[in-house]
């Protein structure tokens, strides 16, 4: 995993090969950061990293000096990754958390203007996170879910999407607060 921007930005990082992850590409993680970068100010943004997996995506964020991320995942293997290169790298705005993410996105209770997800493809509830997202009030007002997903699977008929984006055989599906009536 290469991290393409701000401070960190050409450091390679080799993640044990034995944790269960599919990292973002470089080319959907550079697209994904161009739109994010142009709207959001991220010295004032707080981040929520669902399925964080190695942290690709909560270092990039550190990397750009984002204010604040929280990284959820339940694999013990990649908490303990992302801790090890929080350390490394002095990344002190990013928080581990060790946990489901349903459960976590059930519980929690606090708002972000950034909340990415990377789940695994084949996990079969994908569109509950948008639905749970939406539901608990966890994106501010002005915020923004994005959810990776294999391009075939179709999330457009969520609460609160705006568009997809594709990358190959990965999409970016993006989400708001839907406008009250």
């Amino acid at each position: 995993m290469r991290i393409i921007g701000g401070k960190l930005k050409g450091i390679r990082m080799n993640a044990p090969a034995s944790l269960p992850v599919r990292p973002t590409t470089d080319m959907a993680k550079e697209a994904l950061f161009n739109i994010l970068y142009n709207t959001y100010d991220f010295d004032n943004c707080e981040v929520l990293d669902l399925f964080s997996g190695t942290g690709n995506i909560s270092i990039e964020f550190a990397s750009r000096d984002i204010k604040s991320v929280t990284s959820v995942d339940k694999h013990s293997g990649c908490v303990y990754w992302l801790e090890s290169v929080i350390k490394k790298y002095e990344l002190n705005q990013i928080h581990t958390i060790k946990g489901d993410v349903f459960k976590f996105l059930d519980q929690h209770k606090k708002s972000y203007q950034i909340i990415f997800a990377d789940p695994p493809y084949d996990l079969p509830n994908i569109p509950q996170i948008a639905e749970k997202v939406i539901k608990n009030g966890l994106l501010t007002d002005n915020g923004v879910l994005v959810i990776e997903h294999p391009s075939f699977l179709k999330l457009n008929f969520l609460e609160g999407f705006t568009e997809t984006r594709r990358y190959g055989n990965s999409s970016f599906s993006f989400f708001e607060n839907p406008v009250e009536a």
